[in-house]
């Protein structure tokens, strides 16, 4: 094959073009060759370059598509990437459309310059020096064709040629747009909405360029209108790669809250859940099942924005959503609980919810799919949703008598992080003024083994820091309420103030909280939590050790248990801790902070041992450097 190759090109060198057939037969012989790599080690762009020059109309369009061919090679795009021949084939697009009508030849120069762009910066900085991208935008504005045969394949081609000499980057992509591509694109899409059937081509070979727009132009926003037609778009072809095109679109638009709005008010999250309920049963093969997951997300993406998100809330949608919950189609149903957890981010729509028994179904949908096994974006998405509904304080008895907490229990054994994270999150906001659930948990061996081992071992800061703060919340709630008024509201009370306000040990049951820190490495993980990143959780650590220290160490209680606690504090290394602490956060500490940090000090110095050991660390003349305490001394 390569030596008969080598013949054909050795006789079109030397064949003159006349009046014969002789140099046209040569190159259809040539062009029809299925192996581009057989002319790499030829030298052919200025015999090309002659013959798309010559006066013979037929030996130009097979010269051109010739070049078409061969340049489908890496090697030969390199050798026809001169300036004589871009600027050759750029003049006869400016020329477009011919005298004669005919598309013939300019569907080959796209070609054969379409190739010659791909993937290659050379040829592409050519045309930009030789204003050729003027050239170029310009054929976007042939509209009306009169070579009806062959007007399909010139918008293709078109197509191509743009597309490969946009994805140069950025610069080229910002040079179209001063050009007014934007304009272009926009007008040819308004002819495409108006008959999506009979322009169907004309779309799937426009769209593609505002794609690379997108991607090359940062924050690139579209003009309402063609969002709108992209929906409409979406809304009335049959076309899986139409469809698929106007999603990704759309996608790239709707980050911006503004547009979230316009297709919400629009009807795009109707129009796409009623294409699904459509379309459902014929996701079998995995382009189709992508193309759904797509359309899934962009109603997702939408409802994250506030003003969106009230709007469909009064739309039908709210109860589409509701009752994918019972959809067997898992992309379906996990749509259903990400977009209720969207719905889920004000009171009232979080009360609605558990008054019309939506919390249920979720939690029916929950204790169906809380094995470690079981699809975990669809457990994220249940756990965000009924995290967001136990917040307001009206739900949280009504969602722990419905039995939150025993469902979402087995799902310790979940090792996930994003699911563990969303989990602690959830089980943290019910606990929230629930004394009765905390001192159950308190109890809960599995669970405090488990908070401890992931407060250590986690690679993922968010489960770290969810474990240690659900410790730190189940004492807090268990007991605050319980030794409060023991607490003085500044914080410099002596210890001695502080251990008579201690009430007695039978005033309360204290066997939660002696369970808990049964739990090997418990008062180590509260230590811990001193030197957390943020405020928050340094402030709910103090919190978490000043109810250990007023349960445990005043002296009244049993000599075990505060032994038992002393010496834990001292393993761990409270005072150095709280030295830490005082050292890298006191500039920032907040005046509450610094109170429950005094109320910390001084009630740990209600035992000898734990007053030897803040000595130890100097932590009374810390404390005089905190800023806040400096100002109130001088005031």
């Amino acid at each position: 094959m390569a030596t008969e190759m080598d013949e054909l090109i050795e006789q079109l060198k030397t064949t003159s073009v006349g009046l014969d057939n002789t140099t046209t037969t040569l190159l259809c012989e040539i062009s029809a060759t299925k192996d581009p790599k057989l002319f790499d080690k030829h030298e052919l762009a200025e015999c090309f370059l002659r013959l798309t020059q010559c006066e013979d109309m037929s030996v130009r369009k097979e010269a051109a598509k010739c070049i078409a061919e061969i340049t489908k090679s890496e090697v030969q795009r390199k050798k026809f990437t001169k300036r004589e021949i871009i600027a050759a084939f750029l003049e006869c697009l400016r020329n477009v459309p011919a005298a004669d009508g005919s598309m013939e030849l300019p569907i080959q120069i796209c070609r054969a310059l379409g190739n010659i762009c791909y993937l290659n910066d050379e040829a592409r900085d050519l045309i930009l020096e030789l204003q050729g991208d003027e050239v170029l935008l310009r054929l976007l504005d042939i509209a009306n064709i009169d070579d009806v045969a062959n007007a399909p394949q010139f918008i293709k081609v078109r197509g191509g040629l743009l597309s490969n000499y946009l994805l140069g980057g950025e610069g080229l992509a910002k040079r179209a747009m001063e050009l007014g591509i934007m304009q272009q694109l926009q007008r040819i899409v308004d002819t495409g909405t108006s008959n999506v059937e009979q322009h169907e081509d004309l779309l799937l070979n426009t769209l593609p360029l505002l794609s690379i727009l997108t991607e090359n132009v940062a924050d690139l926003n579209f003009e309402a209108q063609l969002n709108l037609q992209l929906s409409r778009i979406l809304a009335a072809s049959t076309n899986p790669d139409l469809a698929e095109m106007c999603l990704e679109l759309l996608h790239y638009q709707a980050e911006s809250d503004e547009v979230k709005l316009l297709l919400a008010k629009d009807g795009l999250c109707e129009t796409i859940y009623n294409l699904l309920e459509k379309y459902k049963t014929l996701a079998s093969t995995s382009e189709a099942r992508a193309l759904m997951k797509l359309a899934c997300e962009l109603i997702v993406l939408i409802l994250t924005g506030d003003e969106s998100m009230h709007y469909l809330y009064t739309t039908p949608l709210l109860k589409n959503m509701v009752d994918w919950l019972d959809s067997t189609d898992i992309d379906l149903l996990t749509t259903g609980v990400l977009a209720l957890g969207n719905f889920a981010r004000t009171d009232s729509h979080c009360i609605y919810f558990v008054e019309q028994q939506t919390m249920n179904k979720l939690l029916q949908v929950l204790a169906k799919n809380n094995g470690v096994k079981d699809d975990v974006r669809l457990q994220h998405a249940l756990l965000s949703a009924l995290r967001n509904l136990v917040i307001p304080k009206p739900n949280k008895n009504a969602v722990i008598q419905a039995g939150l907490v025993q469902t979402i229990l087995p799902m310790l054994e979940i090792h996930q992080p994003p699911v563990v994270f969303k989990l602690l999150g959830t089980l943290r906001m019910t606990v929230d003024g629930q004394e009765k659930l905390a001192l159950e948990l308190l109890k809960n061996k599995t669970l405090i083994e488990q908070l401890v081992h992931w407060s250590k071992s986690s690679d993922y800061a968010g489960v770290t820091g969810e474990s240690l703060r659900l410790m730190a919340w189940l004492i807090k709630h268990a007991y605050l309420s319980k030794i409060a008024y023991a607490l003085p509201r500044k914080g410099d009370a002596p210890a001695e103030q502080i251990a008579d306000k201690i009430p007695l040990s039978q005033d309360y049951d204290r066997s939660s909280l002696s369970e808990f820190l049964a739990n090997e490495g418990t008062v180590e993980a509260m230590v811990s939590m001193l030197t957390a990143q943020h405020l928050v959780m340094q402030n709910e650590a103090l919190i978490a050790l000043c109810i250990l220290s007023v349960v445990y160490l005043s002296k009244r209680s049993e000599a075990e248990q505060a032994q038992h606690l002393q010496d834990e504090l001292i393993k761990c290394n409270v005072g150095s801790k709280l030295a830490e602490l005082i050292t890298k956060s006191s500039d920032s500490m907040t005046k509450e902070i610094v109170e429950n940090l005094q109320n910390c000090i001084n009630l740990l110095k209600s035992s000898e041992k734990l007053v030897a050991h803040l000595e130890q660390h100097n932590i009374n003349e810390l404390l005089k450097s905190i800023p806040i305490l400096t100002e109130y001394c001088t005031l």
